[in-house]
């Protein structure tokens, strides 16, 4: 093994893992070396990579306390392993402070405790001890250790086992609607969905009797570059997207003058009248407009009532420092586009500015307070909107309400990465390695969390992220939570099927989220497609997270479709994804026509082979909706050429509603029938991503046939009492 290799296995990389087609692949000495550098390792020479290992593999003897400490909060007795150097001192100290703020003391002889190991340096030798804690409640607390003149601080956070269970939201098996919200169309909205749109959508659905609406990401992207709109692409995870905001639920819309003027002006309704009709949603046509009356709104924010001002004032002071970084960045990232619109991010932005504290900024900032304060206020408001339909969704009787998802990374040019480098990796991305579906590999862009800095600073990036996505949610979808074991690197300037393999602190992790779930009572999907680890499905069930099932993937090596009934209880069912085709667009072929008119194919030969063998997989659907008696074959939809009907649409539905799993989701795509996907990976402007309206209006969705006889079906598979 050489030195790089060390190192790399030191740091967490797999030197090799096996495909989704069962082939070993191994680990390229470049990419594992461009990854170390991405870190900050120093590669340029023998004896630095040398000091690097030394240091890595004497760590944990030369520190007193981990970076961070995940306790079980079940277990009969608390302990930490501690590291001590041997010196004449026979006693310690140590505080604990719980999450109050309330601090006690201990006093311990050395003697009283386990020794667990003893090593010798060069310099000096270390024992390590069993440290026994006291039983505090979960939460997120901190101990400092005291030995002679050294000390040492870490997080300590004691955490429960599971998650927040489906059957504590309800005892009975619940359905609901998955919706891409930026696609809904109404008669009120400015050419794409809003959070007004959203609260009718909450409302029909719930006189439907439906338990959730699933949500794409609603994470902010870049208000100053509407066209990146991609929702899997946030610049941070813990704030939202304003474009969302429903102007006539902004507190002064219809009490300012100057605001109703201008949206009343010919020139607004002109620019609402072109937004509204264009066939893809044109976003910053819909921006333009949106924005230029936040803008007045917020002049006007004076002659908001007192309660509002407070509740303003509340918001920002409950954000703290992460919002006014937010609201930094925004203003930095508009002054700069100005300058040059080319400009896309912190990366282009003066060296001087790529520190959130750097004197510049702290300068910028006082000489912008009013334009940083703008961008906290549309804050507000989306946060405000959100807030009041979870609430509503949750007194109209449905049990999950609002089921939110978290991306699995950030835009290596947005907020998160620019205000704390130290936790992200610049130039790596996270991806997928080669499968049958992308058989080139997946690079997404999206720049990594280092998992020994996720440790060194007690995991609140991640805490912030669940923690403002679960406030609102009765259900969270954790994307690619394979990611959460170990995580697929694209290095600098190499290829997506050149990836190396990371582990990530699983179990650790897993309680958090846990502990989080439980705090803010809400149920968690890990969305587990892709190439799974051997035993990573009874992790997650132990860990009370239900399994992500779609059932064009539900199904035997020899290709027939898996009976709905075992599937596993704990789990997410659902036909298709926001990544996949819809389930007309499947029947009819639609996916395998964009995968060979984009050259998806490595070769013609595998195109021929997928299509031959959807023909065989309609024929495999159609038997396995006869085997359960939820069709009528006698309505079978034509098979050449492939027509969907709504007996099938209908049929498939109630084949998984027949699945013991808790909660079933019907994207709106399979609702409506419609036969386009909402975004094939590995594309960007060669296909519509993202970009898509919803033929039919909210207002007209619950007079839809197709809708109203799915929900009919639903309530009668799954009947909510």
């Amino acid at each position: 093994m050489n030195l790089i290799e060390k190192l790399a296995e030191l740091v967490g990389f797999h030197a090799t893992y096996t495909n989704s087609f069962g082939e070993q692949v191994y680990a390229q000495d470049e990419a594992r070396h461009s990854l170390l550098n991405a870190m900050g390792y120093d590669l340029s020479c023998d004896e630095k990579i040398a000091n690097s290992i030394t240091e890595l593999e004497q760590i944990s003897w030369r520190n007193m306390l981990p970076p961070s400490h995940v306790e079980k909060f079940e277990a009969a007795h608390h302990e930490i392993i501690i590291s001590i150097v041997e010196s004449a001192l026979t006693k310690l100290s140590y505080d604990i402070t719980d999450e109050s703020g309330e601090k006690v003391s201990y006093n311990v002889a050395l003697t009283s405790l386990t020794l667990k190991e003893t090593v010798r340096f060069s310099d000096a030798t270390y024992h390590k001890y069993t440290l026994p804690l006291p039983n505090l409640a979960q939460g997120y607390h901190q101990i400092t250790l005291q030995y002679g003149d050294a000390s040492a601080s870490c997080p300590l956070i004691y955490a429960p086992q599971t998650c927040y269970s489906p059957q504590e939201a309800s005892s009975e098996k619940m359905w609901g609607y998955a919706a891409q919200l930026y696609s809904l169309t109404s008669e009120d909205n400015l050419g794409m969905g809003d959070f007004g749109d959203l609260a009718k959508l909450v409302e029909k659905s719930a006189k439907q009797k439906a338990s959730a609406i699933g949500l794409n990401p609603l994470h902010p992207l870049y208000q100053n570059n509407p066209a990146h709109r991609s929702p899997y692409s946030p610049t941070s995870r813990c704030f939202l997207n304003t474009l969302y905001i429903d102007l006539k639920q902004v507190p002064n819309f219809s009490t300012c003058q100057a605001a109703q003027s201008r949206f009343n002006s010919d020139e607004i309704q002109n620019k609402i009248a072109y937004a509204k009709q264009t066939e893809l949603i044109d976003y910053p046509a819909v921006a333009d407009i949106k924005f230029d009356i936040l803008e007045i709104l917020f002049q006007d924010i004076n002659n908001l009532s007192l309660e509002q001002q407070t509740e303003f004032t509340d918001f920002k002071t409950s954000q703290g420092n992460d919002l006014l970084q937010l609201a930094t960045f925004e203003a930095l990232y508009e002054h700069f586009r100005k300058i040059d619109e080319n400009t896309y991010g912190w990366p282009d932005w003066p060296v001087a500015f790529q520190a959130p504290d750097s004197d510049e900024v702290k300068a910028f900032q006082q000489t912008h307070s009013n334009r940083i304060n703008y961008f906290c206020f549309v804050q507000w408001l989306a946060h405000r909107q959100l807030k009041s339909i979870a609430v509503q969704a949750k007194k109209s009787g449905m049990p999950i309400g609002l089921y939110l998802d978290l991306a699995v990374g950030c835009d290596g040019s947005g907020v998160d990465v620019w205000s704390d480098k130290d936790v992200y990796v610049a130039g790596a991305a996270v991806g997928a390695p080669p499968d049958a579906m992308n058989t080139i590999g997946q690079d997404w862009g999206l720049t990594p969390i280092n998992p020994v800095a996720l440790q060194k600073q007690g995991y609140q990036p991640l805490v912030k992220a669940l923690r403002s996505n679960m406030q609102y949610a009765g259900a969270l979808r954790i994307d690619h939570i394979l990611g959460l074991m170990r995580q697929y690197w694209v290095a600098p300037g190499m290829r997506a099927d050149e990836g190396v393999y990371i582990t990530f602190p699983l179990a650790d992790i897993l309680r958090i989220i846990a502990l989080e779930s439980r705090r803010n009572n809400c149920v968690v999907i890990g969305e587990d497609l892709g190439t799974v680890p051997d035993g990573f499905g009874e992790i997650m069930a132990k860990a009370g997270l239900l399994s992500y099932k779609v059932l064009f993937f539900e199904r035997w090596d020899s290709g027939f479709f898996m009976r709905p009934e075992l599937y596993p209880a704990q789990s997410m069912v659902t036909v298709s994804t926001h990544d996949l085709p819809t389930l007309t667009g499947w029947w009819t072929g639609k996916d395998l026509e964009w995968r060979q008119k984009l050259s998806l194919y490595p070769n013609e030969a595998m195109g021929q082979n997928e299509r031959d063998s959807r023909i065989k997989d309609r024929q495999l659907l159609i038997d396995a909706l006869n085997d359960l008696n939820v069709m009528d074959i006698s309505k079978a939809p034509a098979q050449a050429p492939a027509k969907m009907n709504r007996e099938l649409s209908l049929s498939v539905q109630k084949y998984m509603a027949k699945a013991p799993s808790h909660i079933q989701l019907i994207p709106l795509e399979d609702a409506l029938e419609i036969v386009e996907q909402v975004n094939i990976p590995g594309t960007i402007d060669e296909h519509p991503n993202w970009l898509q309206k919803l033929p039919v209006t909210i207002e007209a969705f619950d007079t839809t046939d197709s809708v109203n006889e799915l929900a009919t079906a639903m309530n009668a598979a799954r009947p909510r009492s």
